[in-house]
């Protein structure tokens, strides 16, 4: 009999040192789990942090992240609506939001990035598929006042917009992961760039654009600049004609003024006025070294035969 309690009380302890051994398990903080017992899940999942009670040796527990989650595709060549060629890098953030359904749907995390490249970028490659170029690289509130420029005659109708685009595909893709545990938080665009020979036929336009407005520039400010030398030389006409003006008019006063004078000094003594003006010419018409030969009855002679005597 006593060997009987003493097997039990064995088998007891047993199975008291097998529940605290295996029978409870400890839940992280930003973790949670679900029990599964022979691969199927039992009750529902454990998302509180903390201690926790499970069958031990039979029941297993299989943890998942509650935090965010990063998704990060490989660059892919799309080509647009209008046959142009894009590299389009493209990330999102994502959550286990049922870790039971994810588990039986999806198992790990290695196979949902594998899930959300195939939902992700089939979504992507649908949209740019059916828009223009446009509309990936540029955002929807995007305008010429805000530093763009247009080629002449080229019509920049932008629909959606790049940020657009996004909640498109966020829109779309988010209504497929659900049956997979998963909830979608964004996605984003990290980087759009062009193929290489689309990039130099980029670089050869924006190239045309930049001469195109310098020679605009330069046309702008060749006319202001014959504007101004027009206003400077017209100016310059003006004040010139005053000033001859104005000259022609002192002069010509002075020349009134210098008559009325000689007049009247010669209209009181005329005999000493003409006395006058002979020596005056005597002066300008005889050097050191002149030699004159005058007639007896010229007035050059009577006056110097008259200072003579």
């Amino acid at each position: 009999m006593n060997t009987i309690i003493k097997n039990i009380l064995i088998v007891l302890l047993l199975g008291v040192i097998a529940t605290i051994w295996d029978g409870f398990y400890v839940l992280p903080e930003g973790q949670q789990a679900v029990v599964t017992q022979f691969g199927a899940p039992v009750g529902d999942p454990a998302t509180e942090a903390g201690l926790h009670l499970k069958t031990p040796f039979v029941q297993e527990v299989t943890y998942f992240s509650k935090k965010v989650l990063i998704w990060d595709g490989d660059p892919n060549q799309i080509p647009t609506n209008d046959k142009t060629f894009v590299y389009l890098d493209v990330s999102a953030r994502w959550r286990i939001a049922d870790p039971l359904v994810f588990l039986q749907a999806v198992n790990n995390e290695t196979r949902a990035m594998t899930i959300l490249d195939d939902i992700i970028d089939s979504t992507v490659r649908d949209l740019v598929n059916k828009n223009n170029l446009i509309e990936i690289i540029r955002s929807s509130d995007w305008s010429e006042s805000a530093g763009g420029s247009r080629q002449s005659g080229e019509e920049e109708i932008i629909r959606l917009g790049r940020d657009k685009m996004e909640e498109k595909v966020f829109e779309i893709a988010s209504q497929v992961v659900p049956k997979y545990g998963i909830e979608l938080i964004d996605v984003i665009f990290k980087r759009v760039n062009y193929i290489e020979s689309v990039r130099r036929k980029v670089y050869e336009r924006m190239i045309s654009e930049r001469k195109r407005i310098a020679a605009e520039k330069r046309s702008l400010g060749e006319g202001q600049k014959a504007e101004i030398l027009g206003k400077v030389e017209r100016e310059l006409k003006l004040v010139t004609s005053g000033a001859v003006k104005e000259a022609e008019q002192i002069k010509g006063q002075a020349d009134a003024e210098a008559t009325k004078i000689y007049a009247e000094a010669y209209s009181k003594d005329t005999e000493f006025y003409a006395f006058i003006k002979t020596l005056e010419s005597y002066e300008k018409t005889i050097g050191k070294n002149t030699k004159l030969i005058l007639s007896s009855d010229s007035e050059f002679y009577g006056l110097l035969n008259g200072i003579k005597k």
